[in-house]
């Protein structure tokens, strides 16, 4: 039975690991990135470098991309020698950038015009998440394309679901990145009350993680604080387009989020103390900065 041909684009921080997940199961994969160097690794171990976007679409029968920012997943599937360039009827187009709602329905229109299918599936789960193949994935589309591609998403991912036609997956990480935001003010806000009591914050961590207040934020994020680690598993900077993301959103659909928009001001201080390329972890030296006595 013939191998399906898996495409990927973005090799940052989770995009490295997740396709070598698919190398790894023993597809043949064929990538781009902009910085070729953060891909040697993945060509050592068989993967194919394209010099542009439409080459890996012309090689693919599932294209995967793992980008940035919305205007990068725009640059690198609409624009001049993007995906829609290359792509070939039947073949499919999975985006799991963290984008807008609307840029996935303008993707899926234009890959339709090429008979080619669309899917926007962003993640949540963070580095940690993309080395352990443990993803959350948010589906959205046509049901039949998800029903296709669930085997491969199975390979980076765990908990994977279909919410419904093209943006919805992106509306369902702006749900999960609106709850995130508040969380983790909250994390840093009770590490830095503990810290000032004098408890043992490690002992803190363990029992506060086990009752009501247990969330990922304090499991996975709050012993990287500890360690004073603020290499990204997430960075600040993208968690700030999100949340950018989430407040056009929801500003279109008539409602007001308080909670966001006080938590955006947060991670807002934090760029300006030049902490923007640190994880969201690093939330805790600007509230340490915050009550400097």
């Amino acid at each position: 039975m013939k191998k399906i041909k898996i495409g990927w684009l973005g090799v940052g921080v989770m995009g490295y690991s997740m396709a070598m997940h698919f190398l790894n199961a023993g597809f043949p994969l064929s990538l781009y990135s902009r910085t070729r160097s953060k891909a040697h690794a993945l060509e050592e171990r068989g993967a194919q470098w394209k010099d542009n976007p439409a080459s890996v679409a012309e090689d693919s029968d599932v294209i995967f991309s793992m980008l940035g920012y919305p205007d990068d997943v725009e640059s690198v599937l609409l624009g001049e020698n993007g995906v829609v360039d290359g792509i070939a009827p039947g073949t499919m187009m999975v985006d799991m950038t963290t984008s807008s709602p609307e840029l996935a329905t303008r993707i899926e229109f234009k890959m339709v015009e090429k008979k080619a299918w669309s899917m926007d599936a962003p993640v949540s789960g963070g580095d940690r998440g993309a080395r352990d193949a443990t993803l959350a994935i948010m589906c959205g589309g046509e049901r039949k394309s998800f029903d296709q591609v669930l085997p491969l998403l199975r390979v980076v991912g765990k908990e994977i679901a279909w919410f419904g036609p093209a943006g919805s997956g992106q509306q369902a990480k702006m749900a999960n990145q609106i709850l995130i935001a508040s969380t983790m003010v909250g994390t840093v806000e009770a590490l830095l009350y503990g810290e000032r009591a004098n408890l043992d914050l490690e002992h803190l961590i363990k029992v506060l993680s086990k009752g009501a207040a247990g969330c990922w934020s304090l499991l996975n994020l709050a012993p990287r604080m500890l360690k004073e680690d603020w290499q990204p598993g997430f960075y600040i900077k993208h968690f700030i387009k999100d949340m950018k993301i989430a407040l056009e959103d929801a500003e279109r659909m008539g409602i007001v989020l308080p909670g966001l928009e006080l938590a955006a001001q947060f991670y807002d201080e934090a760029k300006i103390q030049g902490l923007e390329e640190k994880g969201t972890q690093a939330l805790l030296r600007v509230l340490r900065s915050m009550n400097q006595k």
